[in-house]
């Protein structure tokens, strides 16, 4: 962050293109299956990279807002994806001024102060003469940031903000930074406050020792949320849904007071508590770019669908976006039909190949039908829409580690892409396939631990149960001719044929791989970062998949374009070393060094040159981000 005087400015979008070009410093029978047929147990990370999320069931479970997502199959039991929660944020506690008052009167004289505070004794006695003053103070906090304040004051009687009779310069610096939150993505009325009056009247003593000292709680209590915001984010991700899986960030609230006590650098502190990688940088700075422009005048709907023939009123208003963008080529070849049929609603056939042509452009195929992703490529999206993602993407980003390290694998859904970037160069970039919407891939980030050559497909138990379980029924032979094993509790293989499928519901007692193939669903390797989710990178022999714009096509996995790249590449090694261990069937490599992964969902994203890229919100994750942006800010919306 650069500083100019006591203001706080965002970085110029030549540095941040630097500071990504050239790094910055950046961390039963199913369970005895994985064990036998590969997965491994993950080990503690090694070096700084924050440990990923514990693969226990995540603590949070409320009711789903809506059922479960079942996948198809036949009759009997199904296992659902995860579900999507209503979010409920933590109602606000009323801070119980009275411990901290009654504490104050039994322990003056007795009780030890903290080794490093060592207040004068004539602030410290007018502290405790103004705690006082918070008798019948009404202040609502969250209950961690309630009992802090109870915790921090109780050892530390003392100002932090006021000396003498006014707020200090500390109190002038932190109040600032607060109300500079909209900068960051975040509302500036969860946090500001008012300042008592400089030079205040002093006649009355108690009352301005009551309002001082009620000032030092309010903005102790809008700091420490602050700074829980800044480092995690306003939200608990896995409330939102079980495709959510990010570790808690602990926060020692108490710490945070005490280090703003020995500081006059509170400035540098408190915005020190955002994430510090030049992606957040990026993000900021076109937050800000976005907020000083003006918004264009023609808006299309970014949910529209036209195929030729249709009728709509949003047509004119695309074609005239179209006609604006013209180069010299297509203006000569299509400016007359342009032209011709400016005001049309309906899509005549005539303005087929212009459709067609201008998704080429665009690196899409041609295929004339005008969906979402046509429109967010060839009209890109409205100011209000990239705002709002340039917002959830910036409180996404507080989920993750503030270094997000390097060597690391970057995968962005919404973008369907894998890239993987060291000393802050996208080494490499490649199409992905990511789950369907009944069957989304979720969002977390772990270590890549294994690079796989020609593996074995371990079939989930949820595509076992509710997709090859209903045809064993009817042919309980058909796993031994396609190509698969089965395997009981005893790690014994079976015949397919030997098994009463019919007996089983959702908990089957086997496992099912299937065997290196050509037809193998992983095609000829796998990367492995083994997670509870059993997601993983892998080839697939469905290569025609990669030539599609919308690619949320898959079981969950992700689907490389370029797997020998992204192996070699791990591995710290060449694409010529991977096609020769192919060469000599099924085997198993680790990575020696530290790589995390970031399965991510980001519909804005900067790419290494700074510049933010918007994509469709394929899952409508945005929208259940907000909806608990939403509860949260009506939970705060009447705090004092």
């Amino acid at each position: 962050m650069k500083f100019l005087g006591n203001k706080a400015t965002v970085m110029p979008l030549a540095v941040v293109t630097a500071m990504l070009a050239f790094g910055v410093p950046q961390a039963d029978a199913q369970g005895l299956f994985e064990r036998l047929f590969g997965g491994g147990i993950r080990h503690a990370p090694r070096g700084d990279f924050p440990p990923p999320p514990s693969r226990q069931q995540p603590r949070y479970k409320p009711n789903a807002d809506a059922p479960a997502v079942s996948r198809s199959g036949g009759g009997g039991a199904q296992i659902s994806s995860p579900s999507y929660y209503t979010y409920k944020s933590d109602p606000l506690v009323r801070v119980d001024f009275s411990a901290l008052a009654s504490t104050s009167e039994s322990s003056e004289s007795a009780m030890p102060q903290d080794a490093a505070f060592q207040p004068s004794s004539a602030t410290d006695a007018a502290f405790r003469e103004a705690i006082a003053g918070l008798g019948d103070y009404e202040l609502y906090a969250e209950k961690d940031i309630a009992k802090a304040l109870i915790d921090y004051y109780s050892a530390n009687p003392n100002f932090i903000w006021v000396t003498e009779t006014s707020a200090n310069s500390r109190a002038q610096d932190a109040v600032r930074v607060l109300g500079e939150a909209a900068s960051y993505g975040l509302t500036p009325g969860d946090y500001t406050l008012e300042v008592p009056a400089a030079g205040a009247s002093t006649s009355d003593t108690d009352a301005r020792l009551k309002e001082l000292v009620r000032f030092e709680m309010a903005l102790s209590a809008r700091v420490l949320r602050y700074v829980h915001d800044a480092q995690s984010g306003r939200v608990d991700p896995n409330r939102i849904t079980g495709y959510y899986d990010f570790p808690a960030k602990p926060l020692d609230m108490e710490g945070v007071l005490k280090t703003l006590t020995r500081t006059q650098q509170a400035r540098t502190y408190l915005e020190s508590r955002h994430p510090q990688n030049v992606e957040y940088q990026a993000l900021r700075v076109e937050l800000e770019s976005l907020q000083a422009s003006a918004e264009d005048e023609i808006v299309i709907d970014p949910k529209l669908l036209l195929k030729p023939g249709e009728i709509s009123p949003e047509l004119p208003k695309l074609l005239t976006k179209i006609a604006r963008n013209l180069d010299d080529e297509m203006g000569g070849t299509y400016g007359e039909i342009l032209a011709r049929l400016a005001t049309s609603e309906v899509y005549d056939p005539e303005l087929v190949p212009v459709i067609k042509a201008v998704q080429k452009k665009a690196g899409m195929k041609g295929d004339g039908v005008i969906g979402p992703r046509t429109v967010a490529a060839l009209v890109g999206t409205s100011k209000v829409d990239k705002i709002q993602k340039v917002k959830v993407a910036l409180e996404e980003l507080r989920w993750l580690p503030s270094d997000l390290g390097s060597p690391r694998v970057f995968i962005n859904q919404p973008a369907f892409t894998a890239s993987y970037i060291e000393n802050g160069e996208e080494k490499l970039k490649t199409r992905a396939v990511i789950g369907k919407t009944t069957n989304q891939t979720s969002f977390f980030y772990d270590q890549v631990e294994q690079v796989d050559f020609h593996p074995y497909w371990g079939v989930p138990q949820s595509i076992l149960v509710n997709e090859m379980l209903p045809r064993l029924r009817r042919d309980p032979g058909y796993l031994d001719r396609a190509g698969y094993e089965v395997v009981n509790a005893r790690g014994k293989r079976i015949p397919s044929s030997s098994v009463n499928w019919g007996a089983y519901g959702a908990k089957i007692p086997y496992g099912v791989r299937q065997l290196p193939s050509e037809a193998n669903a992983l095609g000829e390797l796998k990367i492995l970062f083994p997670n509870k989710h059993a997601i993983y990178m892998h080839d697939t022999p469905q290569k025609s998949f990669f030539q599609r714009d919308m690619r949320a096509l898959s079981h969950g996995c992700v689907r490389l374009q370029d797997p020998r790249g992204m192996a070699a590449a791990v591995l710290g090694t060449s694409v010529d070393y991977i096609a020769e261990k192919l060469k000599h069937g099924h085997s198993t490599e680790k990575v020696a060094r530290t790589i995390p992964v970031y399965v991510a969902y980001f519909t804005a994203w900067p790419d290494m040159s700074g510049k933010v890229e918007y994509f469709h919100d394929v899952y409508d994750r945005d929208t259940r981000l907000q909806q608990a942006l939403d509860s949260t800010e009506a939970v705060r919306s009447p705090a004092s």
